[in-house]
Protein backbone atom coordinates (compact mmCIF):
# COMPACT_ATOMS: atom_id res chain seq x y z
CA UNK A 1 0.00 0.00 0.00
CA UNK A 2 1.58 3.35 -1.23
CA UNK A 3 1.30 6.35 0.92
CA UNK A 4 -1.38 7.86 -1.15
CA UNK A 5 -3.79 4.60 -0.70
CA UNK A 6 -2.59 4.93 2.98
CA UNK A 7 -4.17 8.37 3.71
CA UNK A 8 -7.15 7.60 2.18
CA UNK A 9 -8.00 4.65 4.45
CA UNK A 10 -6.79 6.79 7.11
CA UNK A 11 -9.00 9.67 5.87
CA UNK A 12 -11.75 7.35 6.18
CA UNK A 13 -11.10 6.23 9.61
CA UNK A 14 -11.23 10.11 9.99
CA UNK A 15 -14.69 10.78 8.62
CA UNK A 16 -15.47 7.64 10.89
CA UNK A 17 -14.62 9.14 13.72
CA UNK A 18 -12.37 6.90 14.96
CA UNK A 19 -9.06 7.61 16.87
CA UNK A 20 -5.98 7.94 14.56
CA UNK A 21 -2.43 8.49 16.33
CA UNK A 22 -0.88 11.94 16.16
CA UNK A 23 1.47 10.09 13.41
CA UNK A 24 -1.51 9.46 11.31
CA UNK A 25 -3.15 12.86 11.97
CA UNK A 26 -0.11 14.65 10.61
CA UNK A 27 -0.09 12.48 7.23
CA UNK A 28 -3.73 13.24 7.08
CA UNK A 29 -3.82 16.69 7.64
CA UNK A 30 -0.49 16.78 4.68
CA UNK A 31 -2.60 14.66 2.51
CA UNK A 32 -5.84 16.66 2.89
CA UNK A 33 -4.02 19.95 2.24
CA UNK A 34 -1.74 19.10 -0.60
CA UNK A 35 -2.63 16.13 -2.59
CA UNK A 36 -6.85 15.24 -1.95
CA UNK A 37 -8.71 16.34 -5.21
CA UNK A 38 -5.75 17.26 -6.78
CA UNK A 39 -5.20 20.96 -4.32
CA UNK A 40 -1.69 21.10 -5.29
CA UNK A 41 -3.00 22.72 -8.51
CA UNK A 42 -4.53 25.47 -6.64
CA UNK A 43 -1.21 26.39 -4.73
CA UNK A 44 0.42 26.51 -8.18
CA UNK A 45 -2.04 28.46 -9.78
CA UNK A 46 -1.82 30.54 -6.90
CA UNK A 47 1.70 30.88 -6.31
CA UNK A 48 2.00 32.02 -11.04
CA UNK A 49 -0.36 34.77 -10.04
CA UNK A 50 2.05 36.03 -7.27
CA UNK A 51 4.83 35.66 -9.10
CA UNK A 52 2.85 37.58 -12.03
CA UNK A 53 2.02 40.56 -10.01
CA UNK A 54 5.23 40.79 -8.36
CA UNK A 55 7.57 40.90 -11.77
CA UNK A 56 5.01 43.40 -13.43
CA UNK A 57 4.70 45.64 -10.75
CA UNK A 58 8.14 45.70 -9.98
CA UNK A 59 9.12 46.53 -13.99
CA UNK A 60 6.55 49.22 -13.25
CA UNK A 61 7.47 50.62 -10.39
CA UNK A 62 11.16 50.72 -10.99
CA UNK A 63 10.46 52.23 -14.35
CA UNK A 64 7.93 55.02 -13.04
CA UNK A 65 10.50 55.27 -9.59
CA UNK A 66 13.55 56.12 -12.06
CA UNK A 67 11.43 58.86 -13.81
CA UNK A 68 10.32 60.71 -10.86
CA UNK A 69 13.84 59.90 -9.03
CA UNK A 70 15.30 61.92 -12.29
CA UNK A 71 13.12 64.57 -11.91
CA UNK A 72 13.14 65.39 -8.97
CA UNK A 73 16.99 65.16 -8.62
CA UNK A 74 17.09 67.50 -12.06
CA UNK A 75 14.66 70.06 -9.80
CA UNK A 76 17.01 69.57 -6.51
CA UNK A 77 20.50 69.86 -8.37
CA UNK A 78 19.42 73.47 -10.16
CA UNK A 79 22.14 75.69 -9.61
CA UNK A 80 22.16 78.45 -7.77
CA UNK A 81 20.73 81.85 -9.03
CA UNK A 82 19.37 79.94 -12.46
CA UNK A 83 16.58 81.15 -13.88
CA UNK A 84 13.56 79.18 -12.16
CA UNK A 85 11.85 77.12 -14.56
CA UNK A 86 8.15 76.98 -14.58
CA UNK A 87 7.62 73.45 -16.06
CA UNK A 88 10.02 71.73 -14.13
CA UNK A 89 8.81 72.87 -11.20
CA UNK A 90 5.17 72.10 -11.68
CA UNK A 91 6.20 68.87 -12.50
CA UNK A 92 8.55 68.77 -9.30
CA UNK A 93 4.81 69.38 -7.28
CA UNK A 94 3.19 67.12 -9.05
CA UNK A 95 5.94 64.26 -8.24
CA UNK A 96 6.09 64.65 -5.23
CA UNK A 97 2.80 64.56 -4.11
CA UNK A 98 2.56 61.35 -5.69
CA UNK A 99 5.45 60.13 -3.46
CA UNK A 100 3.57 61.90 -0.45
CA UNK A 101 -0.24 60.46 -0.95
CA UNK A 102 0.98 57.14 -2.02
CA UNK A 103 3.75 56.34 0.88
CA UNK A 104 1.11 58.03 3.40
CA UNK A 105 -1.79 55.75 2.46
CA UNK A 106 -1.93 52.14 3.23
CA UNK A 107 -1.21 49.51 0.01
CA UNK A 108 -4.93 47.52 0.74
CA UNK A 109 -6.70 50.88 0.75
CA UNK A 110 -4.77 51.58 -2.62
CA UNK A 111 -5.75 48.13 -3.79
CA UNK A 112 -9.42 48.44 -3.01
CA UNK A 113 -9.56 51.41 -4.77
CA UNK A 114 -7.97 50.51 -7.64
CA UNK A 115 -10.23 47.19 -8.26
CA UNK A 116 -13.65 48.73 -6.66
CA UNK A 117 -13.83 52.23 -7.80
CA UNK A 118 -11.12 53.12 -10.96
CA UNK A 119 -11.32 49.61 -12.62
CA UNK A 120 -14.32 48.29 -11.28
CA UNK A 121 -15.87 46.91 -14.32
CA UNK A 122 -12.44 45.11 -15.20
CA UNK A 123 -12.50 41.10 -14.92
CA UNK A 124 -8.51 41.19 -15.11
CA UNK A 125 -7.78 41.15 -11.49
CA UNK A 126 -3.85 40.11 -11.96
CA UNK A 127 -2.99 43.51 -14.13
CA UNK A 128 -5.82 45.85 -11.92
CA UNK A 129 -3.39 44.38 -8.77
CA UNK A 130 -0.34 45.15 -10.86
CA UNK A 131 -1.16 47.93 -11.48
CA UNK A 132 -2.04 48.68 -8.08
CA UNK A 133 1.52 47.42 -6.79
CA UNK A 134 3.59 49.07 -9.45
CA UNK A 135 1.91 52.61 -8.58
CA UNK A 136 2.79 51.93 -4.64
CA UNK A 137 6.27 50.34 -5.71
CA UNK A 138 7.07 53.54 -7.62
CA UNK A 139 6.73 55.99 -4.87
CA UNK A 140 9.49 53.73 -2.71
CA UNK A 141 11.39 53.40 -5.46
CA UNK A 142 11.54 57.07 -6.35
CA UNK A 143 12.80 58.00 -2.76
CA UNK A 144 15.42 55.06 -3.06
CA UNK A 145 16.98 56.27 -6.67
CA UNK A 146 16.73 59.80 -5.52
CA UNK A 147 18.60 59.36 -2.57
CA UNK A 148 21.28 57.22 -4.55
CA UNK A 149 21.46 59.77 -7.43
CA UNK A 150 22.36 62.82 -4.76
CA UNK A 151 24.95 60.76 -2.97
CA UNK A 152 26.91 60.72 -5.89
CA UNK A 153 29.50 63.59 -6.24
CA UNK A 154 28.41 66.92 -7.67
CA UNK A 155 32.16 66.97 -9.59
CA UNK A 156 30.73 63.50 -11.79
CA UNK A 157 27.61 65.57 -13.19
CA UNK A 158 30.11 68.88 -14.14
CA UNK A 159 32.60 66.51 -15.15
CA UNK A 160 29.77 65.15 -17.54
CA UNK A 161 28.95 68.42 -18.68
CA UNK A 162 31.86 69.40 -19.51
CA UNK A 163 33.07 66.38 -21.82
CA UNK A 164 29.53 67.76 -23.48
CA UNK A 165 27.01 65.42 -22.48
CA UNK A 166 23.40 66.74 -21.96
CA UNK A 167 21.94 66.36 -18.27
CA UNK A 168 20.34 63.15 -19.31
CA UNK A 169 22.87 61.65 -20.97
CA UNK A 170 25.31 62.21 -17.66
CA UNK A 171 22.67 60.45 -15.73
CA UNK A 172 22.72 57.46 -17.87
CA UNK A 173 26.11 57.08 -18.31
CA UNK A 174 28.02 58.51 -15.46
CA UNK A 175 25.66 58.89 -12.17
CA UNK A 176 22.94 56.07 -12.52
CA UNK A 177 26.17 53.50 -12.84
CA UNK A 178 27.55 54.66 -9.99
CA UNK A 179 24.45 55.17 -7.73
CA UNK A 180 23.00 51.88 -8.45
CA UNK A 181 25.98 50.37 -6.43
CA UNK A 182 24.70 52.51 -3.67
CA UNK A 183 21.13 51.46 -4.07
CA UNK A 184 21.29 48.16 -4.56
CA UNK A 185 20.49 46.64 -1.19
CA UNK A 186 17.30 48.71 -1.09
CA UNK A 187 15.97 48.50 -4.27
CA UNK A 188 16.46 44.57 -3.06
CA UNK A 189 14.73 44.96 0.05
CA UNK A 190 12.03 46.83 -1.65
CA UNK A 191 11.40 43.69 -4.12
CA UNK A 192 11.27 41.45 -1.38
CA UNK A 193 8.92 43.61 0.48
CA UNK A 194 6.78 43.73 -2.60
CA UNK A 195 6.62 40.42 -3.03
CA UNK A 196 4.78 39.67 0.25
CA UNK A 197 2.55 42.17 -0.04
CA UNK A 198 1.07 40.90 -2.61
CA UNK A 199 -0.53 38.37 -0.25
CA UNK A 200 -3.57 40.67 0.23
CA UNK A 201 -4.69 40.49 -3.15
CA UNK A 202 -7.46 38.31 -2.20
CA UNK A 203 -9.39 40.85 -0.14
CA UNK A 204 -10.22 41.81 -4.31
CA UNK A 205 -10.99 38.11 -5.10
CA UNK A 206 -8.16 37.63 -6.89
CA UNK A 207 -6.60 33.78 -6.34
CA UNK A 208 -2.74 33.88 -5.02
CA UNK A 209 -1.07 31.75 -3.13
CA UNK A 210 -2.30 33.02 -0.09
CA UNK A 211 -5.94 32.61 -0.95
CA UNK A 212 -5.71 29.32 -2.31
CA UNK A 213 -4.65 28.22 1.43
CA UNK A 214 -7.27 30.09 2.62
CA UNK A 215 -9.99 28.17 0.63
CA UNK A 216 -8.20 25.11 1.59
CA UNK A 217 -8.58 25.78 5.15
CA UNK A 218 -12.19 25.71 4.56
CA UNK A 219 -12.55 22.14 3.52
CA UNK A 220 -10.06 20.61 5.46
CA UNK A 221 -9.97 19.59 9.50
CA UNK A 222 -7.39 22.47 10.58
CA UNK A 223 -5.92 25.52 8.52
CA UNK A 224 -2.36 24.95 10.47
CA UNK A 225 -1.25 22.55 7.17
CA UNK A 226 -1.99 24.76 4.56
CA UNK A 227 -1.35 28.12 5.90
CA UNK A 228 2.33 26.61 7.23
CA UNK A 229 3.04 25.42 3.60
CA UNK A 230 2.65 28.77 1.95
CA UNK A 231 4.67 30.65 4.61
CA UNK A 232 7.31 27.80 3.47
CA UNK A 233 6.81 29.26 -0.06
CA UNK A 234 7.03 32.57 0.61
CA UNK A 235 10.36 31.32 3.01
CA UNK A 236 11.94 29.73 0.44
CA UNK A 237 11.36 32.44 -2.54
CA UNK A 238 13.19 35.30 0.15
CA UNK A 239 15.77 33.48 0.76
CA UNK A 240 16.42 32.54 -2.60
CA UNK A 241 16.20 36.22 -4.10
CA UNK A 242 18.14 37.37 -0.73
CA UNK A 243 20.79 34.72 -1.98
CA UNK A 244 20.66 36.01 -5.87
CA UNK A 245 21.07 39.85 -4.17
CA UNK A 246 24.02 38.88 -1.80
CA UNK A 247 25.61 37.22 -4.93
CA UNK A 248 25.26 40.38 -7.24
CA UNK A 249 26.40 42.57 -4.66
CA UNK A 250 29.63 41.08 -3.66
CA UNK A 251 30.45 40.71 -7.67
CA UNK A 252 29.59 44.67 -7.77
CA UNK A 253 32.42 44.96 -4.73
CA UNK A 254 34.69 43.00 -6.48
CA UNK A 255 34.27 45.05 -9.48
CA UNK A 256 35.33 47.77 -7.44
CA UNK A 257 39.09 46.48 -6.30
CA UNK A 258 39.79 45.79 -9.97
Amino acid sequence: MNWINWCDVLLQKAMDNIPLTNWENFNVDLYQSFVFGGRWKLYLEGLGNTLLIAVMALVLGVILGMLVAVIRTLHDQRRAGARPNVLLSAINWIAKLYTTVIRGTPMMVQLLIMAMVIFKSSRNLVAVSALAFGINSGAYVAEIVRGGLMSVDGGQMEAGRSLGLNYFQTMRFIIIPQAIKNILPALGNELISLLKETSIVGIIGLRDLTKSAQLITTKVFGGFMPLFGVALVYLGIVLILSWLLGKLERRMRQSDRR
